[in-house]
């Protein structure tokens, strides 16, 4: 019986990917892309693909694949509940933590003169000889030079703050830098991208370059692009990570995950960013 749910699986997955192979429909997802938010940062939310991104001619932000209800809360700040966790988070930018006495506002000044960070994470850092992701700098800032306790990666506050970076970014365009010596690094995360996982035995690739627009438990199936990360899920009803995302996907497919902040996550999260060069970033996103 187990033997032949899978082969029915397969079956619908082939029949997903000759459908996706013709293109996707989208009449079937909303002919909507155009997002300004707040009328006045407009988004790009389709771009040709960059070169190294083999299986795909053109990117798409999740944002297209969404209802017409869902992309109208991302288009207003009033309307994304993501924007209470970023006040609480700004709040948090302005107070002294940690032994030393000092905020993040006392090397950063305001939010906004992070604009560009969350554009061009993960990125290589020279003075610990390693790819780091946008909370593995928020802990770095926090334990070396603030003498706090680090958030939990994938902690509450931790999402306010990514969610923070994120929003002061909004419309700036996406570019991950992968060459250097971040490419081996980009490497094991495309490596991890095209590898079957689970006792479904189904890659990100699968779904994500080969199914895209599909329809699967009555949603569409997007790129699965991050530039929209951390994002509101409305179904989690609160902020997602990245790294929790990925997680949630490898579980979906009856597989024996990694942890969140592990190795093998920063390179995938290198390798998936990487793939969304040239379209803006958009977090915190709304999505179903």
């Amino acid at each position: 019986m187990a033997s032949f749910r899978k082969q029915k699986l397969w079956g619908a997955v082939f029949a997903a990917g000759a459908v996706a192979a013709t293109g996707v429909v989208w009449a079937d997802i909303g002919e909507n892309r155009s997002l300004i938010v707040n009328g006045e940062i407009e988004m790009i939310v389709e771009a040709p693909a960059p070169e190294h991104v083999e299986g795909l001619s053109t990117i798409y932000s999740g944002w297209v694949f969404r209802s017409p209800e869902t992309q109208m809360m991302q288009a207003d700040d009033f309307d994304n509940p993501a924007m209470l966790d970023v006040d609480t988070a700004r709040e948090t930018f302005e107070t002294a933590m940690g032994t030393e006495g000092q905020s993040c506002a006392s090397c950063h000044d305001t939010p906004e003169s992070l604009s560009t960070v969350r554009a061009t994470y993960p990125q290589w850092d020279e003075e610990h000889g390693e790819v780091q992701t946008v909370e593995m700098q928020i802990t770095e800032c926090m334990t070396e030079r603030m003498g706090a306790e680090a958030y939990g990666y994938d902690s509450a506050e931790m999402r306010r703050m990514s969610a923070l970076i994120s929003a002061v970014g909004r419309g700036e365009v996406v570019n991950v830098a992968i060459d250097g010596p971040a490419q081996s690094t980009w490497e094991q995360g495309q490596e991890i991208y095209y590898t079957r996982y689970g006792q479904l035995e189904l890659s990100c690739a699968n779904c994500h370059e080969q199914n895209y627009g599909n329809l699967i438990r009555a949603d569409h199936l997007s790129q699965g692009q991050v530039n929209g990360f951390p994002t509101y899920r409305l179904r989690n009803s609160g902020l997602v990570s990245i790294h929790n995302r990925f997680r949630g996907c490898i579980r979906d497919t009856r597989g024996e995950t990694f942890a969140v902040g592990s190795p093998e996550f920063v390179a995938l999260e290198l390798y998936v960013a990487s793939r969304g060069n040239g379209l803006t970033v958009e977090g915190p996103a709304v999505r179903n």
